[in-house]
């Protein structure tokens, strides 16, 4: 260990190591979502739809965990940032995209050419759609009110979406009969990812401070719920948050409206 001019140890060459490092439990919870994400991958491949929608929404759970860790701990990095991004992309962008390609878009080919090309763009738009929604995140942290989501965040829509999978399997529906469906809800979530609507971000929610006894209830009862039917249940949640931001927008924009014309009738 190198030593300083007065003969005490030299504290430089250790405070720079200490710098080039990363700190493990937040980057564990990444790490783990990113290995769900891809397992998300191998899953469909081999045909197994359930456990790869699952692996999603076990990706999700991570991505929420990890974030809040770094802060708790104070051990959040610009590494961090980064890293928690790909790995973002890789679960919500690219898992989703060819899950729900596996299962249902790449049948569309059975009726034709156009079909085929179709499908396996509309799992593009989805994934070009969440890689453009996290650069935007990025680029706007600390800018836009914390409370709303610019655009639909791209955990929700990728849950949405294996949500899809997750009924259809556990149904026994066939890909090729969800199809359209599929073709549909994929677009829709690409394209909201990208958009300029407003989503709750819930980022309200306070997990530290004291909460009413009654809140522990509630969260009871929501496992209880989710319990009865998860696939269902979960992809009934999700649908509706997706759908929660244009009827949101819709309110708004007739309330401005109604606003404009009783100020109008009042000038």
């Amino acid at each position: 260990m190198p030593e300083s001019e007065d003969g005490g140890v030299d504290q430089k060459p250790a405070a720079a190591k200490r710098r080039r490092g990363i700190y493990l439990l937040p980057n564990l919870f990444t790490t783990a979502g990113l290995f769900a994400g891809f397992y998300a991958i191998v899953a469909a491949m081999g045909g197994r739809y359930a456990a790869a929608a699952l692996a999603v929404y076990v990706a999700m759970i991570l991505d929420g965990l990890d974030g809040r860790v770094a802060r708790l701990t104070n051990t959040q990095t610009a590494f961090g940032v980064e890293y928690d991004s790909l790995s973002d992309m890789v679960s919500f962008g690219l898992a989703p995209a060819l899950v729900v390609y596996e299962w249902a878009l790449s049948g569309l080919g059975h009726y034709g050419w156009l079909w085929a090309k179709l499908g396996w763009l509309g799992a593009f738009v989805f994934a070009a759609g969440a890689a453009l929604r996290l650069a935007r995140f990025n680029t706007q942290v600390g800018i836009l009110d914390k409370r709303y989501f610019q655009g639909l965040p791209s955990p929700a829509a990728a849950a949405v979406v294996v949500g899809l999978v997750w009924v259809g399997d556990e149904i026994g529906a066939d890909g090729l009969e969800l199809a359209f469906p599929a073709l549909v809800l994929t677009l829709a979530a690409g394209i909201l990812m990208v958009s300029n609507i407003r989503y709750y971000s819930f980022k309200e929610v306070d997990f530290v401070r004291r909460v009413p006894f009654v809140t522990i209830l509630l969260v009871v009862m929501a496992f209880v719920l989710i319990s009865i039917d998860p696939p269902k249940i979960l992809f009934g949640v999700t649908l509706a948050y997706l759908l929660s931001g244009p009827a949101h927008t819709l309110y708004r924009l007739r309330r401005h409206r109604a606003q404009r014309r009783a100020a109008g009738r009042g000038g």
